[in-house]
């Protein structure tokens, strides 16, 4: 009963971290859009931070005199923390106060990167980065929450698709930052990059963000047994879930990177796939009996939201697949490494434009689950374009490219606004998690599957057959897409 008391005082001390907007912001009729742009700022910073990385892989072996496979881990290790936290961190912000949360993201984040940048050894460049994750999962549990319960309804789609357009731009910018960057500075420069944008995204959410719980309390904590009701209950937390979480998606993705050409043992990856199946499953009955369940089973087992969870998933497959695979493709088949990057360019960019106005040219009357179909076949055509190319190139590819980012630009806000539509007010922040926890997945897979492909069948033979099994996925989500 005491440790119960210390928790709920160690909350309420929490929640007054959360202080209201100036009164002048509060009044404005379009302060929300304010508030998107707060939650911009981290979407933005959030996919810059994964498309720079990328860039300066090859400067981290030189420097630090390392193989691939070692500085592999530099982005390994922020993909596996970020998936293990982010449905926990979800679950602590409906508690404590989502504005709290994201912004503190916005301090570990930026703090994690100046140290990034400092790094005198490749040992301490990965944990920086796995802290830098412990920002990321902060800011991305509560991004979706934020915007679905801080916007009308009547904008919720446009402000989602507002927040998929910033996702986008800095997806499509950091490839370009990054190898400026490198090229002309240092590769420190890409970490310390973050530093000013998150900044400037934590004095804007202090300051921009209405609070959490408006009228300054929070809110009682929902039982599950009021007939059962004991203090030891009420302050448990789901440490078990947690674990059986992290372990299950880092085992799966060492597994999915050995296949890749990480230099594991065959009986390792069998060891990993057997524990990541054997966690999957202690998850799931977890989660089923635990009072306080890292993933409530209430909100995975209903339909809309879970069809919803795996489209989200399916949707960012398709965006990053043609990411990694397309630049090998193309500097494989002889052009140069501007030509390709220029080309790959159009997916995010079109990704951008759709997610922002694309759906202006939809008939009005279209719910979100049609305009889900219209892009999901829309980003199958472009998927199926690119397949069948005769001759891959910088200009033949890019005009497949453009379809599918189209595509999924107009299929994951929509997507995304079904879910959010569909998870109580109460869980938001634990909903928003979830989805920002399967576009992770969807993330991972996404530049797995490319790798596998080359690395098993040669960029010719992958350039194909991925395109035309990514067609196929695309194909599956435009039939789950339902009211």
């Amino acid at each position: 009963m005491a440790e119960s008391a210390v928790a709920a005082r160690l909350l309420d001390s929490l929640q007054l971290a959360e202080r209201p907007r100036p009164r002048a912001v509060a009044r404005w009729p379009h302060a929300h859009w304010l508030a998107v742009g707060t939650v911009c700022l981290g979407a933005f910073l959030g996919q810059l931070t994964a498309s720079v990385t990328s860039l300066v892989f090859p400067a981290l072996e030189g420097h630090f005199a390392a193989p691939f496979a070692a500085v592999e881990w530099v982005s390994l290790a922020y993909l596996l923390v970020l998936v293990a936290l982010l449905a926990p961190v979800g679950r602590l912000s409906d508690l404590v106060g989502r504005k709290t949360v994201y912004l503190g993201g916005f301090v570990v984040f930026a703090a994690a990167s100046l140290g990034a940048g400092l790094a005198g050894n490749l040992g301490v460049l990965i944990g920086c980065r796995a802290v830098q994750a412990v920002g990321g999962a902060m800011m991305q549990a509560n991004s979706v929450a934020l915007v679905a319960r801080g916007v009308p309804e009547r904008a919720m789609r446009t402000a989602l698709g507002v927040q998929a357009a910033a996702q986008a731009l800095g997806l499509a910018l950091g490839p370009t930052l990054g190898g400026l960057l490198v090229a002309h500075a240092s590769w420190r420069w890409a970490f310390w990059v973050n530093v000013p944008i998150g900044v400037l995204g934590l004095l804007a959410g202090w300051f921009l963000l209405p609070r959490t719980f408006p009228d300054g309390r929070r809110p009682a904590r929902p039982e599950r047994h009021p007939e059962r009701r004991t203090e030891q209950r009420e302050g448990r937390f789901d440490l078990a879930g947690l674990l059986l979480l992290g372990g299950s998606s880092t085992a799966l993705l060492l597994a999915l990177s050995a296949a890749s050409g990480l230099p594991l043992p065959g009986w390792a990856v069998a060891v990993l796939s057997a524990a990541a199946a054997a966690g999957t499953l202690g998850l799931v009955r977890q989660e089923r009996r635990a009072d306080r369940p890292i993933i409530p089973p209430g909100l995975v087992n209903t339909p809309g939201i879970r069809a919803g969870l795996l489209v989200a998933l399916i949707g960012y497959l398709l965006l990053f697949c043609p990411l990694v695979l397309e630049p090998v493709v193309l500097v494989g088949g002889g052009a140069g490494a501007t030509a390709a990057g220029a080309a790959i360019t159009a997916l995010p960019a079109a990704f951008a434009l759709a997610a922002t106005a694309g759906g202006a040219l939809l008939p009005r009357r279209w719910s979100d689950a049609a305009r889900c179909r219209c892009g999901a076949l829309t980003a199958a055509a472009g998927l199926l374009a690119l397949a069948l190319l005769p001759a891959p190139g910088p200009w033949t590819t890019a005009a497949p490219l453009l379809l599918t980012g189209y595509g999924l630009g107009l299929l994951l806000p929509a997507n995304n606004a079904l879910v959010m539509r569909a998870i109580p007010a109460q869980s938001s922040a634990v909903g928003g998690g979830l989805v920002n926890m399967v576009r992770s997945l969807g993330t991972a897979f996404g530049t797995a599957l490319p790798v596998l492909a080359v690395h098993q069948a040669g960029p010719a033979a992958g350039g194909r057959a991925v395109p035309l099994l990514l067609a196929a996925v695309a194909l599956l989500a435009a039939r789950l897409c339902r009211d």
